[in-house]
C-alpha cells in the first residue's frame, strides 16, 4: 500500500445574474472548449490525433443536448512544437477566447510552460500523456500515466520475462525523460542493478544521425548480460531511431526496446516489419478487446471518414478526461472552474478497457497497465495486463526529495506536495 493510499483510504470512493449586462444570455450561447495541440513542428505526429478525437467527443456530446443546456464549441489552436508558444496560446483561449476548460499538451515542457498561465488565470487543463510525475497542481488533471503506471512496470517485466540485467535509458533531451529515468536509475540501483550496468542517452528532439548512438547500444548489449532498451525518445524522431535499428541488425531477441511515447499513431508512419517483437508500456491499446473499446473504435473510423484511422493510449485519456470535466460540470451546475475543480474529485467514467476510471485527490486517475509487442501490421499484441487498476502516484518513491511526499486536493488539507514527516505543505509545485 503506498503512502498516498494510507493518507486517503477509506476516503474517495447556478446561473449568475449579470447586473448591468447590456445583453442578457441567451440559447445560442456556447460553451467553449480549448485545444492546445501542436498540428505542425516536431510533435504534430502525435498530437494531431488528439486534436482529432477531441473534436469527435465534442460533436458527440453536442448529439446529446450539450452540456447545461447549452452547445459546446471547439476553439481550436496550434502551438506549433514551440514550448513558449504553449504559454501564449494558452492565455490566449483562456482571456480572450474564454474557454471554460482545456485539453493539451503534450510534452512536459509544454506543460510546464503553460502551468503558471493556469494557475494565474485560474482555468483547467486536462493533461493526456504518460509523464514523469514530481508534480501535483491544482488547475492540472493528469489523465496520462504517472511512472509507477507505465515505466517501472515495464522494467519489471522485462526483468522477470526477458531476464534483463543491461539496461540503457534512452530519451529526449527535456524534462520527462530526464527525470523519468533519474526515477528508473535509482529504482533499478535499489534493486541491485550495478551501475555500470546502466547506460543513459539524450538526444535533442527532431534527432536524425542515429548511427553512432545505436552502435554504442549494441557495443553495450555485447557484454554478455541481456540488454534492453527503456526509450522515452519522443515525437518524429522514432522513425530514423528504428530505422537504424534495423539497419544495424538489432532485432527483439537480441535487444528488446521496450517504449513510452511510441503507439499506432506512430507506427502508422513507419516500416513495422524489422519491429515486430520490440514493446511499448502503456494503459491501453487498440487491440483490447472488450465492446466498449470496439463501439469507440467503430465511431472514431466513422468521425474521420477513415476506415484505417488508428487509435491510441492518449486518445483514450482525453476520452477519460473529457467524460468526467462533463460530469463533473453536470454535478457542479456550472462550468465556473472552481467548483468543477472540486467537483472532479471521486468522479468514475467508463474506460477503453472494460473498466472504470476514478479521479483521485491528487489530481491523477486509476489506470490498468499494459504491455504490448508490436505486430507487422502496426498494432500490438498484448503480453500482458494488470489485474487491476494502479493509482498514479505523483511523488516517486524512490527519489530522496519526493518519498514523504502525498497531494490531496480536498478540503482541508488543499495541498500538492504535503510532507508526511514534517506535517507542512509546501505548496503545489
Amino acid at each position: 500500500m503506498s503512502k498516498f493510499t494510507k493518507w486517503v483510504a477509506g476516503a474517495v470512493l447556478g446561473a449568475t445574474a449579470m447586473v448591468g449586462a447590456s445583453v442578457s444570455a441567451t440559447a445560442e450561447e456556447t460553451i467553449k472548449v480549448g485545444i492546445l495541440h501542436s498540428l505542425s513542428g516536431t510533435m504534430a505526429i502525435s498530437e494531431t490525433t488528439l486534436k482529432d478525437v477531441m473534436l469527435m467527443l465534442i460533436d458527440e456530446q453536442n448529439k446529446k443536448g450539450g452540456l447545461l443546456g447549452k452547445k459546446l464549441e471547439a476553439v481550436v489552436v496550434d502551438p506549433a512544437s514551440n514550448w513558449p508558444l504553449f504559454a501564449e496560446k494558452a492565455r490566449e483561449l483562456i482571456s480572450v477566447n474564454k474557454v471554460s476548460a482545456v485539453f493539451g499538451c503534450w510534452t512536459s515542457v509544454s506543460r510546464k510552460s503553460v502551468l503558471p498561465v493556469f494557475k494565474e488565470l485560474d482555468n483547467i487543463l486536462f493533461y493526456p500523456v504518460q509523464y514523469e510525475g514530481e508534480e501535483s497542481e491544482r488547475n492540472v488533471f493528469y489523465t496520462g500515466a504517472a511512472p509507477n503506471q507505465q515505466a517501472i512496470p515495464a522494467v519489471d517485466y522485462l526483468a522477470a520475462e526477458e531476464g534483463v540485467k543491461r539496461w540503457v535509458l534512452a530519451g529526449t533531451d527535456y524534462v520527462y525523460p530526464r527525470t523519468t529515468n533519474k526515477i528508473l536509475e535509482a529504482y533499478l540501483k535499489a534493486k541491485g542493478v550495478a551501475a555500470e550496468d546502466i547506460m543513459i542517452n539524450y538526444t535533442p528532439f527532431g534527432h536524425s544521425d542515429w548511427q553512432t548512438i545505436v552502435a554504442d547500444i549494441k557495443k553495450f548489449g555485447s557484454a554478455g548480460k541481456k540488454t534492453a532498451v527503456v526509450s522515452t525518445i519522443n515525437g518524429d524522431a522514432n522513425v530514423p531511431f528504428y530505422k537504424e535499428l534495423a539497419n544495424q541488425g538489432i532485432k527483439a531477441t537480441d535487444i528488446p526496446v521496450v517504449a513510452f511515447s511510441v503507439g499506432e499513431e506512430e507506427l502508422a508512419g513507419l516500416d513495422t516489419s524489422n519491429l515486430v517483437g520490440h514493446l511499448a508500456a502503456w494503459n491501453y491499446f487498440m487491440s483490447v478487446d472488450v465492446p466498449e473499446n470496439k463501439e469507440f473504435i467503430k465511431k472514431w473510423q466513422a468521425f474521420t471518414n477513415n476506415p484505417k484511422r488508428v487509435t491510441n493510449d492518449p486518445m483514450e485519456a482525453h476520452v477519460i478526461g473529457f467524460a468526467m470535466w462533463v460530469k463533473a460540470v453536470e454535478a457542479a451546475g456550472t462550468t465556473d472552474p472552481d467548483k468543477v475543480i472540486d467537483a472532479l474529485i471521486g468522479v468514475s467514467v467508463p474506460n477503453l478497457s472494460g473498466g472504470y476510471s476514478t479521479m483521485m485527490p491528487n489530481h491523477h486517475i486509476t489506470k490498468p497497465v499494459l504491455i504490448g509487442e508490436i505486430k507487422a501490421d502496426g498494432q500490438f499484441d498484448i503480453v500482458q495486463q494488470t489485474a487491476g487498476l494502479i493509482m498514479g502516484d505523483e511523488w516517486s518513491d524512490f527519489l530522496e526529495g519526493s518519498k514523504d511526499l502525498i497531494s490531496d486536493w480536498r478540503s482541508p488539507l488543499k495541498c500538492g506536495n504535503f510532507n508526511v514527516v514534517t506535517g507542512k505543505c509546501g505548496g503545489s509545485k
